[in-house]
């Protein structure tokens, strides 16, 4: 008789919060199985009910910020959170907060339809053949969208960044361009740019001049030197993030304080530690997520973490939906879903953490410059541009699929690389694969 009370109680519990927060019931599911049409949701079982009933929520809570139930009757002192079974945080029951199982954002999966992105993209940079015309772009890499939606992209063989408004037909140079060399106003193979938007500097990872180079009204500052730098990011409070592909870590600094840096993530040589970090991702917790060329992975970094977790790939180089070929960009949205610019897989990838498998966004249908067809993408670091529930999802897709699918212009080039270096290099037999493993700068296949 005292367990049918108890599991009466908790239906009333279930039943009361699901009216007041417009939240559903899930039964008969398995802990974390599927409740939403937002794969980011998942099914908490709560304590005291039978028959595999929970509440519908958001699956990737902070768990340091969830505090355990009380031990004798399962209640939670803080206001607004239930009692749930999360294993992957704790052993224990512990209280969840209700505003991560309402409706909005983890919408029924009655409601369910086929959510997914425009698989045909337009052009929004180049498109022009490659070359040096303002309407060109020639071995684009890192690219950064500000708040106006201007793409700001390094040019590698053009020794340049453009900057290209929205909705432009051509870009404008706004660093480099003065030819390749070591003079101040000069770029040499740059990989990738960002702005620090407080000030509207541009900051760029000149690799081949093992810089990182701070250019603002054409006045130039070098900010680090001697590293070889891929890829760079900002956090909200203002931190430079750089990846080092030599040293195998990721570096931050304060700006204005250009010391040695701390090393966040990686810095334990090349393997399992990290191995060729390419582009990277900060997030609202300062958790860094690295993508590992060599590693053909994603791995996240917490804050002051001495090593990090595999969140994406990590079976090996391939093409199944649990694998990635040699990742570039990575973008985590604020239901910490993990995109993944699978290079050489030709497509975008979203990954849930501790998911086993990713699922293909857009491309996937071979190597090409057709409208659904990517060629070794690279990626893109700003966040705003992707959303949390079904409304957000139609509006993105009636209003903001450029955004994303603006990869598919760039990056076209491997064949006509690979062409150029089999013309000159005559004598030497050069396998495709050979190339493709090192195609990214002639620094690093020499």
């Amino acid at each position: 008789m005292p367990a049918i009370n108890i599991y009466c109680f908790v239906v009333f519990i279930l039943l009361s919060i699901t009216v007041q927060i417009k939240s559903q019931i899930c039964e008969k599911t398995s802990q974390y199985g599927e409740c939403s049409t937002n794969s980011a949701c998942g099914c908490f079982h709560m304590t005291g009910a039978n028959n595999d009933t929970g509440v519908c929520g958001f699956l990737w809570p902070t768990c340091s910020r969830l505090l355990r139930c009380n031990s004798s009757d399962n209640s939670c002192l803080q206001p607004n959170t239930i009692c749930v079974h999360h294993p992957q945080c704790d052993d224990f029951p512990v209280c969840y907060p209700v505003t991560m199982i309402d409706h909005k954002m983890c919408p029924p999966l009655k409601n369910k339809i086929n959510l997914k992105w425009k698989q045909n993209a337009i052009t929004v940079a180049g498109g022009n053949g490659e070359g040096q015309q303002l309407n060109q772009l020639f071995y684009a890499l890192g690219i950064f969208i500000d708040k106006n939606k201007n793409i700001f992209i390094a040019e590698y063989m053009n020794h340049r960044i453009v900057e290209w408004k929205y909705n432009a037909k051509e870009g404008q140079i706004i660093a480099g361009g003065n030819g390749q060399g070591n003079q101040l106003d000069q770029l040499y193979y740059p990989k990738d740019v960002i702005v620090d938007q407080k000030n509207h500097s541009v900051i760029i990872a000149d690799e081949g001049n093992r810089r990182v180079i701070q250019w603002l009204n054409q006045k130039q500052q070098i900010l680090i030197d001697n590293i070889s730098c891929h890829s760079l990011t900002m956090d909200k409070n203002g931190f430079l993030y750089v990846s080092d592909v030599a040293k195998n870590e990721v570096r931050r600094w304060k700006m204005g304080e250009y010391n040695e840096g701390i090393v966040v993530a990686g810095g334990n040589g090349q393997g399992d530690q990290l191995n060729w970090p390419t582009f990277m991702f900060v997030d609202e917790n300062q958790s860094i997520y690295v993508s590992e060329r060599h590693n053909n992975r994603v791995t996240k970094w917490r804050k002051d973490a001495k090593e990090g977790i595999v969140v994406a790939g990590g079976n090996g180089y391939g093409e199944n939906l649990d694998q990635l070929s040699h990742p570039q960009g990575v973008v985590v949205d604020d239901l910490d879903q993990i995109y993944v610019a699978d290079s050489e897989n030709d497509r975008v990838m979203r990954w849930c953490e501790g998911k086993k498998e990713g699922e293909i966004v857009v491309g996937g249908n071979g190597i090409g410059g057709e409208s659904n067809q990517l060629s070794s993408p690279a990626g893109e670091k700003k966040r705003e541009y992707f959303y949390v529930n079904e409304q957000q999802w139609i509006e993105m897709e009636q209003n903001y699929s450029h955004l994303f699918d603006k990869i598919a212009c760039l990056n076209d080039l491997f064949d006509s690389i690979f062409l150029q270096l089999k013309s000159l290099v005559k004598d030497v037999q050069i396998k495709p694969m050979w190339v493709n493993q090192c195609w990214f700068s002639p620094r690093e296949c020499f």
